[in-house]
């Protein structure tokens, strides 16, 4: 009796040390070896591991098993384009706007600065200087290559033409005013006595025989005002007028303009362009100063439209989103690139007590096939 009972417990300890080992070893072959065991070109048997031997079908599995059952689109639309997401959005931004955009601490010249382009107001000088340089060769090469005639437009020839008439008229009637006034009388007796004076003796002599040159002014007075009030000189004086207007007319304006110094008008109009548009003072300001109402239609109407606008492009381009993102294909380099030390660590780390539990199941399993055993031989014997 006392050898079966030894018999029995021999080989109860043995079969749970057997059966602890097997399970033992069975989840040390999940991961080890890593790699295959050669010996010449014959290769050790279970080697590698289950997992590295089975790691390429294994990333594909768990790729596409993250595909379609764990990553999919309604996941990311449940979990991302919901009301309460969306909210904390608008919300974000509202507050950031706020404290940054629309707030009195920071210019735009600040904001310029912020995004690098803090020499923006000396560029938009340039720009200006140019651009009016430009402008200005432009009117110069016009003024030189064109006409008055061309430059002028259609009605304002027209009321030219109409007004030259009425010119003639306005200095004929001056003139006219003018020689009947004591004033003009003076200057005819000058111009008389100043005519005589200039032909020497001759004009002496006939000095002398006229006596007084004031009955004589008085019938140049006359005549004269007879010959201004003539139509004949009306229509004279017009056609000289328009004669005179039709070549000015077809000569360019930098003919009247020769000396000119038009460098030094091109500098004043840029430095007055320059002094009026005044680009550093008004980049000096918040964006408050230019827009009052900005901080409120931004935050409660522009916002608004935009997040809810940007959510809906965003849930209907998710799928294709994820389809170029290939989530499977991702999925399954980083299981291949994932360290087997790393992994085994990781399943181990997780499942660590159920393994051991794996290992004494094991064990008491092999342990009761041994007292099974010791009795069916004891039975026997």
């Amino acid at each position: 009796m006392d050898n079966a009972l030894i018999t029995i417990i021999f080989m109860a300890i043995v079969g749970a040390a057997i059966g602890g080992f097997t399970n033992y070893l069975a989840i040390k072959m999940l991961f080890r070896p890593y790699n295959e065991i050669t010996i010449k070109k014959w290769r050790l048997p279970f080697t590698p591991g289950l997992i590295p031997k089975r790691r390429q079908e294994l990333s594909r599995q768990i790729g596409i098993t993250v595909k379609n059952y764990l990553l999919t689109p309604d996941v990311f639309r449940k979990k991302l384009f919901n009301n309460e997401i969306q909210t904390s959005v608008l919300e974000f931004t509202q507050k950031k706007v706020e404290e940054t955009i629309f707030t009195n601490e920071l210019t735009i010249h600040d904001w310029l600065k912020l995004g690098g382009f803090e020499q923006l107001p000396a560029n938009i000088e340039h720009k200006i200087d140019a651009m009016v340089e430009t402008q200005f060769e432009l009117m110069k090469n016009t003024l030189s290559s064109k006409s008055l005639e061309d430059l002028l437009p259609a009605d304002i020839h027209q009321s030219i033409d109409r007004k030259i008439p009425e010119m003639a008229a306005y200095i004929l009637e001056k003139g006219e005013d003018y020689f009947l006034s004591a004033q003009g009388e003076i200057t005819l007796k000058n111009m008389l006595d100043d005519f005589l004076s200039s032909k020497g003796s001759f004009g002496g002599m006939l000095q002398m025989l006229m006596g007084d040159s004031t009955s004589i002014v008085s019938k140049i007075q006359r005549e004269l005002v007879h010959f201004l009030k003539s139509p004949g000189t009306k229509n004279l004086l017009v056609n000289i007028f328009s004669q005179e207007w039709d070549k000015i007319k077809q000569q360019t304006v930098m003919n009247f303009l020769a000396d000119v110094d038009f460098d030094s008008i091109l500098k004043n109009i840029q430095q007055y362009t320059k002094k009026e548009l005044d680009i550093y003072e008004r980049l000096n300001k918040p964006f408050g100063y230019y827009w009052p109402q900005g901080r409120d239609y931004v935050k409660h109407d522009l916002l608004p439209k935009i997040v809810d606008k940007g959510f809906q492009q965003a849930e209907i381009k998710l799928e294709e989103v994820l389809n170029r993102l290939n989530l499977e294909e991702v999925v399954r380099e980083q299981v291949d690139s994932f360290p087997l030390e790393k992994l085994e660590e990781l399943v181990i780390g997780i499942a660590s007590k159920e393994l051991k539990m794996i290992t004494v199941l094991g064990a008491v399993l092999g342990g009761a096939i041994g007292v099974i055993q010791g009795l069916i031989v004891y039975l026997f014997n």
